[in-house]
C-alpha cells in the first residue's frame, strides 16, 4: 500500500535543518513521539533507514493483527501505522526515510548536530532513539542460488500474503513468526508445508498445538528434525526444494513460494559508537524520563532497556509521553511543564487544529 503523508517536508540537500528534536526511527513509537511533541508544542525530525514509515509493523507483519492496543480491539501493522499518520497529521514535522545517521555530536552549547549518509545535517535541542531493535535483517539461507528467487518465489517478509492463495507453500522456522503464518495461511493454501530443524519450538505453545492439530486433520504438513538441502527453479521462480531428515533420507516437495523465518540479526549499526550505555544491544535508560547515559539523548521502544522492561508497543508509547515531557521540560528549564487534557485544554486544540 502506497501512503500518502501530507505533513512531510523534504530537505534541501546539505541544508542545515534546525528543529526541536531528531527522532532515529519510524515505527510506531517513533510515531507516537511527534504526537505527544507536537502536543506540548515541539517540532521534530524523523529519521529511518528504510522506505516507508512503521517499522517492524510495516516491514514483518503488515497483515498481521495486533491485538494490545488500548481501545482498538484488533487492527493489522499497516493499520496501525496509518492511524498514527493520520494522528499527527496536525504537527510541524519532517520526514527523511532510505537514510541512515552516520554522525551525532554533542556540541559545547548542549545543542546536537546530526549527520546522514545522503549528507542530509540538522541541529536540535534533544535526540529520542526510537530504533526498534536497530538496524535488523532477516537470516538468510546461505544457498549460492538463493537470492535468484528472493522477491518473487523465495520470503524472508511478508508484505501481501494474497500472493500465497491457491500455492504450494513451505514455511521454514520454529518461532512465532513461521508458526504464525502457518496458522494464517492453513486455509488459504493449495499445499502448506512447515519444515523445522528440531522437534521444539520456540513459538509460544497454543500456536505449537494449534499447528499440530491441524496437521492431524490433514489440512497442513509438518517435518520436524530436518533441514533444507537445497532450491531447485527456474529463473526467478522457485519449482521444488530438497530436504534432508535425520533417518539421511531427502525428499522432494514441489513449492510455488518458499517462506523463510529464521529470526532477526539485530545490529545497532552506528549507535553502538555514540558513547551510550549500551546493555546486550539495547541502551539503558531511566524510568522517569527515559534519558539515556548522555543528557539530552532519550530512547523509547524495544531499543531500551530497564529492569522490568516489556518489549510491547504499549510500553513505547508510555515511554514516548514522558520523554516528551522530560525533553520539554529541558529545552525549556525555567517554565514549569503543565500537565494538560486534550479534553479541555484549548492550547491543545489549537495545537490539534480544532476549532473551538
Amino acid at each position: 500500500m502506497k501512503r500518502t503523508i501530507s505533513s512531510i517536508t523534504f530537505l534541501e540537500f546539505n541544508k542545515l535543518k534546525k528543529t526541536d528534536v531528531v527522532i532515529i526511527g519510524a515505527g510506531p513509537c517513533g510515531l507516537f513521539q511527534v504526537f505527544e511533541l507536537g502536543l506540548l508544542g515541539l517540532k521534530s525530525e524523523i529519521i529511518d533507514s528504510i522506505r516507508q514509515p512503521g517499522g517492524q509493523c510495516s516491514e514483518l507483519y503488515p497483515d498481521k493483527p495486533i491485538y494490545d492496543i488500548p481501545a482498538i480491539p484488533v487492527c493489522t501493522g499497516e493499520e496501525l501505522i496509518d492511524n498514527l499518520l493520520k494522528q499527527i497529521e496536525p504537527f510541524d514535522y519532517g520526514m527523511t526515510l532510505n537514510d541512515e545517521v552516520s554522525e551525532l555530536e554533542k556540541k559545547a552549547d548542549g545543542t546536537f548536530f546530526i549527520k546522514t549518509i545522503s549528507g542530509k545535517e540538522f541541529q536540535s535541542s534533544a535526540v529520542v532513539i526510537a530504533g526498534g531493535v536497530g538496524s535488523f535483517q532477516p537470516r538468510k539461507l546461505k544457498f549460492g542460488n538463493a537470492p535468484d528467487y528472493e522477491g518473487t518465489s523465495l520470503h524472508y517478509r511478508v508484505k501481501d500474503s494474497s500472493i500465497f492463495h491457491n500455492k504450494k507453500v513451505a514455511i521454514l522456522g520454529g518461532g512465532d513468526s513461521a508458526l504464525d503464518w502457518t496458522l494464517d495461511l492453513s486455509e488459504k493454501t493449495d499445499e502448506l508445508i512447515l519444515i523445522h530443524r528440531r522437534n521444539e519450538y520456540r513459538a509460544v505453545p497454543d500456536s505449537v498445538m494449534r499447528a499440530k492439530k491441524l496437521c492431524e486433520q490433514g489440512k497442513i504438513k509438518i517435518l520436524e528434525n530436518a533441514k533444507m538441502h537445497a532450491l531447485q527453479g527456474k529463473d526467478s521462480q522457485l519449482i521444488s526444494i530438497l530436504v534432508g531428515n535425520n533417518e539421511s533420507e531427502e525428499i522432494t516437495f514441489k513449492i510455488d513460494h518458499l517462506l523463510v523465518f529464521y529470526g532477526l540479526a539485530p545490529k545497532l549499526g552506528p549507535i553502538a559508537d555514540w558513547g551510550l550505555d549500551i546493555n546486550r544491544k539495547t541502551i539503558n535508560v531511566d524510568t522517569e524520563k527515559f534519558q539515556t547515559s548522555t543528557e539530552g539523548i532519550y530512547a523509547i521502544g524495544d531499543i531500551n532497556y530497564y529492569p522490568g522492561k516489556k518489549k510491547l508497543i504499549l510500553s513505547g508509547f508510555h515511554e514516548a509521553a514522558l520523554a516528551a515531557f522530560a525533553i520539554k521540560q529541558q529545552i525549556e528549564p525555567d517554565r514549569k511543564v503543565h500537565l494538560q487534557y486534550t479534553t479541555t485544554s484549548s492550547i491543545m486544540h489549537e495545537r490539534l487544529g480544532l476549532k473551538e
